[in-house]
């Protein structure tokens, strides 16, 4: 695939010949609607745009053939309707209308826009879709008189064998032979190599352990939305989301260790918890943030734009300890009262026997030494380390 850098995107098409697919490189901005008109662009088109002077034309060549018109008030043909033409290439020919071609419009007697209008072919009346414009229940109505070919989308996931290599099967209004029937083209599709991971945490313990401690220092979390198929602009969000928050974090802690980044789905029951205290929206929507429950402050991602330079940016802000925050509420701040627990324990005691041993005699615990790295990355104030007392630094036991 010539990869040479990470992340990179590749937008992969049939080509001519079987086996050769066409493999272009992504270029454009990382943001979600660039790259959906980037592969929206690349789905060829099939669908003939028709006006009043040559509509009857189109009706009468292969009268006997099966045909598809979508009557619109848009002038573009949506990805839809070039998905659909692709599937039954062959089988089915594909028109738009615009609504205002008159004579086209009241030869169907069309009244309201889109309207989806199947030809069965030859002197079979017209068949009209009232359905939902989507493409599963749109297709099922095709089926009428076709069946899609079976290398199209929707066949994807069954295993090519030598029987799917033959011509789609046509309706008995169908004038042409299976002989003209070409080969079905996918629609591309978007490939990307070794996108880096968040790590996601689905406990609400080790969610708590990690940020909401009384000492813990910087997290980055992406409160995620719900899995709802009914919200795809949230899904898509959240995706380019992770995406630029794990170029981040990977391109910074090459070079010097970055505050941790978490993806926390709504499974876990401390993500409600954190939307409610900090008044945030719903579970339907991606939510950014950053907390600090040492220093007791967090900050929000406002923008709407989550791509790679975006972030960065709202990162970089952070990471130079800059703009505004705000308080932590105390309720977010899990109970401290284990770690003050073992701070009582006892001190390690001293044995030594009644005839005062010398000093290889004496029997001590270990003592647990504590190392801290300190990063120039983030500077908060409070975290020099304390002074050490030289004067009693060799004082005897």
């Amino acid at each position: 695939m010539g990869i040479q850098g990470f992340p990179t995107l590749k937008i992969i098409r049939p080509g001519k010949k079987s086996g050769r697919p066409v493999v272009e490189d992504y270029n454009g901005q990382r943001a979600t609607k660039a790259i959906v008109d980037a592969v929206v662009g690349k789905i060829p088109n099939h669908v003939k745009r028709l006006k009043d002077e040559d509509f009857e034309s189109w009706l009468q060549e292969k009268n006997g053939s099966a045909k598809a018109i979508l009557f619109t008030d848009k002038g573009t043909t949506s990805a839809l309707l070039r998905a659909l033409a692709i599937d039954y290439l062959g089988s089915i020919s594909f028109a738009q209308i615009r609504n205002k071609e008159e004579d086209a419009v009241e030869t169907f007697g069309i009244s309201k826009f889109p309207t989806f209008v199947l030809l069965p072919g030859g002197d079979k009346d017209a068949l009209v879709y009232d359905g939902e414009m989507k493409k599963a229940s749109m297709s099922e109505f095709l089926m009428q008189v076709a069946e899609p070919n079976p290398d199209s989308a929707g066949e994807a996931e069954k295993p090519r064998t030598k029987a799917s290599k033959k011509p789609a099967k046509s309706s008995d209004t169908t004038e042409s032979s299976s002989s003209h029937h070409p080969k079905a083209e996918h629609t591309p599709s978007t490939q990307v190599d070794e996108l880096p991971d968040l790590i996601d945490i689905d406990q609400e313990s080790v969610l708590n352990e990690e940020c909401f401690a009384p000492k813990s220092h910087i997290c980055i979390l992406a409160l995620l939305p719900n899995n709802d198929e009914t919200q795809p602009i949230a899904a898509m969000d959240a995706a380019q989301a992770l995406l630029s928050l794990g170029q981040v974090h990977k391109k910074h802690s090459k070079r010097q260790s970055l505050f941790p980044f978490y993806s926390v789905p709504p499974r876990n029951p401390q993500a409600k918890v954190i939307r409610d205290a900090l008044e945030l929206k719903g579970e339907n929507e991606l939510e950014i943030i950053a907390v600090n429950a040492k220093r007791s402050w967090w900050r929000r991602y406002s923008g709407s734009d989550y791509s790679h330079d975006s972030i960065e940016a709202w990162i970089d802000v952070i990471r130079m300890n800059e703009g505004a925050r705000e308080k932590l509420p105390d309720s977010l701040i899990v109970d401290g009262s284990s770690s003050a627990a073992d701070d009582t324990k006892e001190a390690p005691k001293i044995i030594v026997d009644e005839d005062e041993a010398a000093p290889s005699d004496i029997e001590q615990e270990p003592i647990d030494v504590e190392f801290k790295q300190f990063s120039d990355e983030v500077v908060e104030e409070d975290d020099e380390p304390e002074p050490i007392d030289r004067e009693h630094e060799h004082d005897e036991l």
